[in-house]
């Protein structure tokens, strides 16, 4: 299919990651990892502007109203919105300084899921952990590369978790009363010469939407069968992640990057780094709060 793909901001982000639909207030939070900002979109006035940190920061998804939870180089925290202050919450990998967090996104339980990696990739560095509703954190992956895209499935049997260098999507026994996972099977392979799998995002169908860096394009996925059901093309080559939004859930919005690209891949793509939205005839599920 063919798709009309609208750029909404021209970011030219570093490396843009983790956009995280707000449904209540009708706004999409995304961060700029190595700028060490998190940013606020609004489609309804189109104002946007961003929250500075002193560290990277992976991942960043509401808590109690007013206060985010974001996970930064040095650990997790809560920060609040109004007085920008921050408090610590946990660092699982205090004495891997040289890690920082990654993608990362909350079940419907409230618990938040994120991971790690070495900051210049190096292999099996990484983790993938669960902060609990009341503070505590459990490793529930380790020798992970560069943990990235993740998804629960509808019927909250599976979770679906990237490891980009592997080029896979591996699926999990999700328990939904624990929050533990186990390896099931690895779901999907992405062909080299598409790009490597990185953030993702599901439909209502229960398919799932994966960013492709290096590849230019967001695909659509039966995490399943393994079969490939769609493609948006994106004017920007490394495409990294993606969520639903909009008043029906059925946008879906894309973030970019400009990070590793040569002069002459900027002038082929001289919207990297931007935010773009594409009008879908499917709809996904809201994003979730950690609670």
């Amino acid at each position: 299919m063919s798709y009309q793909v609208d750029l909404v901001l021209d970011a030219k982000a570093t490396l843009g990651e983790g956009p995280h639909w707000e449904e209540r207030e009708q706004l999409l939070y995304w961060v700029d990892i190595i700028e060490k900002r998190l940013h606020v979109y609004s489609p309804i006035t189109s104002d946007t502007h961003f929250y500075q940190f002193n560290h990277y920061i992976g991942a960043a998804v509401p808590g109690q109203l007013g206060n985010f939870i974001v996970a930064l180089q040095n650990g997790i925290y809560t920060f609040d919105l109004e007085s920008e202050e921050l408090s610590l919450i946990t660092d699982p990998e205090v004495n891997l300084p040289s890690n920082r967090f990654n993608d990362g996104k909350c079940d419907s339980k409230g618990r938040f899921y994120v991971g790690t990696m070495d900051v210049d990739a190096k292999p099996g560095c990484g983790a993938f952990y669960r902060l609990d509703r009341n503070g505590e954190i459990k490793k529930l992956l380790s020798n992970v590369s560069i943990s990235n895209g993740l998804a629960f499935s509808p019927d909250e049997a599976f979770l679906y978790h990237i490891d980009t260098p592997t080029g896979e999507m591996s699926i999990y026994n999700y328990d939904e009363q624990s929050g533990d996972i186990s390896f099931k099977e690895v779901g999907i392979t992405i062909p080299k010469e598409m790009g490597s799998p990185d953030g993702m995002t599901i439909d209502r169908e229960g398919m799932v939407w994966i960013a492709h860096w290096g590849g230019g394009c967001v695909t659509r996925w039966n995490p399943h069968t393994g079969k490939q059901l769609d493609e948006i093309i994106v004017p920007a080559k490394n495409v990294t992640s993606c969520t639903f939004g909009g008043e029906h859930l059925d946008e879906l919005y894309i973030t970019t990057a400009r990070i590793g690209l040569t002069d002459e891949e900027l002038a082929l793509y001289p919207l990297s780094g931007g935010v773009f939205k594409v009008k879908l005839g499917i709809s996904g599920y809201p994003s979730y709060s950690f609670r």
